[in-house]
């Protein structure tokens, strides 16, 4: 088993940014300035990182274990074999693998993709099509062991989507843990990975193939080569007519902190360099910190020697609650915005086991295995679509680019619909909310009246009123406004169910807002029912009581939305 860059990293200072900066512009190398690259594939682009490394028992993967799902390949995950720090929104997914979890919130089963199913990495690139990801870095650790024809499989899979999707994608190699890295990552460019090149999708900086090489220079036992070893490889790389990205250490520069002594020409010898940071930030302060003490100084540096810049933008580790809904990924593409920063590589794309990923997630409780102890998007307080660090990730790379106004204010709604920087318009307050229920039958739960998915619906247990379907507001609200939505099919015949609307501000104590009314559901009208309430009520939980259905003897609904107007 590889290590992985969280195993390393966590050995090393968060503070890094207190290191004392020293080595500055004036004890640079005398390296040959050079033209730094011209707008490509990875320059004037947003990259983003892509594991591509989950693999499940039974998706045919020569593998044939929970790769990088559990702690024992061999076992299924389960809370006591768990590695990853998010659970993924599979339900894009055609094909997903049963865990050892108890089933989600919203009683549905605990499944997990798996990277080797084409359909898997079709939905990823789809994603990357949609939200402005113009280029991915494949990650090919160490092939040499029981893992290269998995990952030889995935990248051949990988190629494919790019193509499908328009998107560019290029190895990058993490040297971390290859022992006989030196004359292996050579003979494996050699004899395997440069025939992707010939592909159209494969992306190409300055005329050439772009290669990365991630980990030269680290300051830890996984990362032991000496200047000499990483200077040929990266000459080597280069004869081949390769343009190479180094994914360096964070204090490449002064060669301090997570940076060996020794290894600026190294790092100079790079035709783009991207800095770790990873466990280095994880509040908006910490991203100014690096904006002045990091990011000038390195843009600088690389300008002065003809080097592209590509810094990393991370939305934050979940399981830290680092992310702020959003404001603290924001910050960082803001400082990168206004320091001229043309490139940026999102760490990362699929990584669940750092907690990094943009991939979408588990919006509420509701999405996330019961006991688990894992969180959710919304764990601030906020409610957050699953799709909404892509969407994020989509408005920043258009800040870069010129096509936003450079701003500190974040333009992107957690929530479709929902207003941007913190919440304007009149958004419904039921999106993607934790629910409760009375019960459901079959795979129709609460958490399908509140995902935004017209055509999906709970149902409450047949022949047994009264039932209840209850949303989670997060706070104590004045709403005045409820819209009841039934699948708009024609198939759902007209019906009228009877209902009351109850509110509590503690999820113990329940009063009336609205009394038992009927109320007509009609596909000619759009199967949509008004729950009025206009001298409103102050409530964090919102309760609706069904005691009567004329179409069929169980309460129903498909879209429950709350309204503060």
């Amino acid at each position: 088993m590889p290590v992985s860059r969280r195993t390393f990293l966590s050995t090393l200072s968060a503070g890094a940014a207190g290191v004392a900066l020293g080595g500055g512009l004036s004890t640079l190398t005398a390296t040959a300035a050079r033209a730094a690259g011209t707008p490509g594939d990875v320059v004037g682009k947003v990259t983003v990182g892509y594991q591509g490394w989950f693999a499940c028992p039974g998706d045919g993967a020569p593998i044939n274990a929970w790769w990088h799902w559990s702690q024992n390949w061999g076992q299924a995950p389960s809370p006591s074999n768990n590695v990853i720090k998010a659970w993924p929104d599979s339900r894009a997914f055609a094909r997903t693998y049963q865990t050892s979890y108890a089933n989600l919130g919203n009683g549905s089963p605990a499944t997990l993709f798996s990277s080797y199913d084409q359909q898997t990495i079709d939905t990823h690139f789809l994603w990357m099509q949609q939200n402005g990801c113009d280029t991915a870095a494949l990650q090919r650790f160490d092939p040499n062991g029981s893992e290269g024809p998995t990952r030889d499989a995935i990248t051949a899979r990988v190629r494919s989507s790019a193509e499908t999707h328009g998107r560019k994608f290029y190895i990058m190699y993490d040297v971390s843990g290859w022992t006989s890295m030196q004359s292996e990552i050579k003979a494996d460019w050699t004899d395997r990975m440069s025939a992707h090149t010939a592909s159209s999708a494969y992306a190409r900086q300055s005329g050439r193939p772009v290669v990365g090489i991630w980990g030269f220079g680290f300051n830890d036992d996984n990362h032991p080569w000496s200047p000499a070893v990483c200077a040929d490889v990266v000459n080597w790389f280069k004869s081949q007519g390769c343009y190479v990205t180094g994914g360096v250490p964070t204090w490449w520069r002064p060669g301090t902190g997570d940076s060996r002594p020794g290894y600026l020409d190294v790092y100079h010898s790079f035709d783009m360099l991207s800095p770790w940071m990873v466990g280095r930030i994880g509040t908006a302060a910490d991203a100014d910190n690096f904006y002045t003490n990091a990011t000038l100084p390195d843009l600088a540096d690389c300008q002065a020697h003809g080097i592209d810049y590509q810094p990393c933008v991370l939305p934050g580790d979940l399981s830290a609650r680092q992310r702020a809904h959003g404001d603290f990924m924001w910050r960082q593409f803001y400082n990168m915005a206004r320091a001229g920063v043309q490139s940026v590589y999102i760490s990362m794309f699929d990584e669940f086991g750092e907690g990094n990923q943009i991939a979408g997630t588990a919006e509420n409780q509701g999405q996330v295995p019961v006991g688990s102890g894992l969180l959710a998007l919304d764990e601030d307080g906020t409610a957050c679509s699953s799709d909404y660090y892509l969407r994020l990730t989509a408005d920043g790379g258009r800040m870069l680019k010129g096509q936003l106004a450079v701003t500190a204010t974040r333009p992107t709604p957690p929530v479709v619909g929902g207003g941007g920087g913190g919440g304007g318009g009149n958004p419904d307050l039921a999106l993607h909310r934790p629910v409760a229920e009375s019960s459901h039958t079959q795979v129709y739960a609460a958490a399908n009246a509140v995902d935004g998915d017209a055509a999906s619906y709970w149902e409450s247990a047949n022949n047994a009123f009264p039932q209840w379907l209850q949303v989670d507001l997060g706070s104590v609200l004045t709403t005045r406004r409820i819209v009841l939505t039934l699948p708009p099919n024609p198939a759902w015949g007209a019906r009228t169910q009877t209902i009351a609307v109850q509110g509590s501000t503690d999820g113990a104590n329940f009063s009336t807002v609205v009394g038992a009314t009927g109320y007509l559901f009609d596909p000619a009208t759009g199967n949509t029912a008004t729950l009025s309430y206009p001298s409103g009520a102050t409530a964090r939980y919102l309760r609706l009581l069904f005691t009567a259905n004329t179409g069929w003897p169980a309460g129903q609904a498909s879209g429950f939305s709350v309204y503060a107007t």
